[in-house]
């Protein structure tokens, strides 16, 4: 029987445990043994709970406990779940996250930590919710080499700019009603500016390179500017804007990542993921195109990942799973004129001005006679910001994916 424990319960906490209840046979038929829950870490006090006697508030209980040997950090935050993590880690015990923040800032250590201990630290559940997909492409894409990642990484802002085009509301509107149906926080910044998908690009880009990607380095811009004519001149022409954490691989092995509102074709298969899911669109070099598509949070999605790398941890306790990436002493990044999009572009300018400046374009459908709206050939940032200062009066430009 394998003995385990989840550090903090609220949202995802609870679902562990509920799952963990709710399909034990299931669980211990597909670990190969029973899994019993020891402890649980919160500070707060659940005197109503009909497993009161779970409840620990002191994390040494689990730390120092021979017996528990795979631990659920789902805490959030970087402290003091780091601590606890590299703690439990050093203790020789597997430990399994949702936390996208810590995997990102500190993962590199952490997975280091658990090679030289024997153990596992597993992260499933930081990117995608109860998707697979951090599992399938370092196992099961391993025979290619990653070429690029397109994703839609936030359910927040894909369901905003899905109400902006199909319930014809300004941003304000669709941000207001997805704080009133709980898919937004109070405070939803690491949201709406990006935040949050610049953390889960990073994973992913740190899993495809085998380098960890400093998220504090990736060119982040959320959709707090994008408008309601912006949504309806893309949709328009046949496209629609989604918010897309972007990697590129080259095979010098440099990296190129950004988070940013991007104009999609309709034809494109991350197009048509609308709501609160999420998409993660991956380019191998022999597999071609795959995309992985679901739940990308919420209580129960997001925990069924959690404990199925708890499962894994059991069924791998006497043999690491080799998931996951080393810190990179040299700079990888790739700068930004490096790679070349075409852009999605709104102005005010004629057309006749517009190709003058730009050349070839491709002229779409704009909102009134006065609205010009076209994409530009494939060019560098440098290429075309230098083009749309001289072109002037410019009122939206977005790259566009694909």
């Amino acid at each position: 029987m394998a003995k385990v424990a989840i550090m903090g319960y609220g949202t995802v906490g609870s679902g562990v445990y509920d799952i963990i209840r709710m399909n034990s046979k299931r669980i211990a038929d597909n670990a190969g043994e029973a899994i019993e829950l020891k402890y649980i870490l919160d500070i707060r006090d659940f005197d109503d709970h009909p497993e009161k006697f779970l409840f620990t508030k002191d994390v040494n209980d689990i730390i120092c406990d021979s017996e528990v040997s795979v631990v659920a950090e789902v805490m959030g935050g970087l402290h003091p779940a780091y601590e606890f993590t590299k703690s439990l880690l050093e203790a020789g015990k597997s430990v399994v996250t949702s936390n996208k923040e810590l995997v990102a800032t500190y993962g590199a250590e952490l997975i280091a930590i658990a090679k030289e201990k024997n153990v596992n630290y597993m992260f499933e559940a930081s990117v995608g919710g109860g998707i697979p997909v951090l599992r399938p492409i370092s196992r099961c894409l391993a025979a290619n080499n990653i070429i690029r990642i397109a994703g839609i990484l936030n359910g927040t802002t894909n369901y905003i700019l899905d109400q902006m085009i199909t319930n014809n509301k300004s941003f304000d509107a669709a941000l207001a009603d997805a704080q009133a149906k709980g898919y937004a926080e109070r405070n939803p910044a690491a949201d709406i500016e990006g935040h949050d998908a610049c953390r889960k690009i990073a994973i992913l880009a740190s899993l495809a390179s085998g380098k960890q990607v400093d998220y504090t380095k990736i060119s982040t811009r959320g959709i707090t500017d994008i408008t309601l004519d912006d949504v309806k001149c893309a949709e328009k022409s046949g496209h629609t804007i989604k918010l897309i954490g972007y990697a590129e691989f080259f095979t010098n092995g440099k990296v190129y990542a950004h988070v940013e509102p991007m104009v999609i074709g309709a034809d494109h298969m991350l197009s048509g993921i609308n709501g609160v899911m999420n998409g993660v669109y991956v380019t191998g070099d022999a597999v071609g195109d795959v995309m992985f598509y679901g739940a990308g949070a919420g209580k129960m999605p997001t925990a069924s990942a959690v404990v199925a790398d708890m499962v894994d941890s059991v069924i791998h306790k006497l043999t690491r799973k080799i998931m996951g990436w080393k810190k990179a002493d040299e700079n990888f990044a790739a700068n930004s004129d490096e790679v070349k999009f075409r852009y999605f572009v709104r102005t005010d300018c004629a057309e006749a001005e517009v190709k003058s400046v730009f050349g070839n374009t491709t002229g779409l459908s704009g909102l009134d006679q006065s609205d010009t709206v076209f994409i530009t050939p494939a060019m560098s940032e440098t290429e075309f910001n230098a083009a749309k200062d001289k072109l002037g009066a410019v009122k939206t430009a977005l790259k566009v994916l694909g």
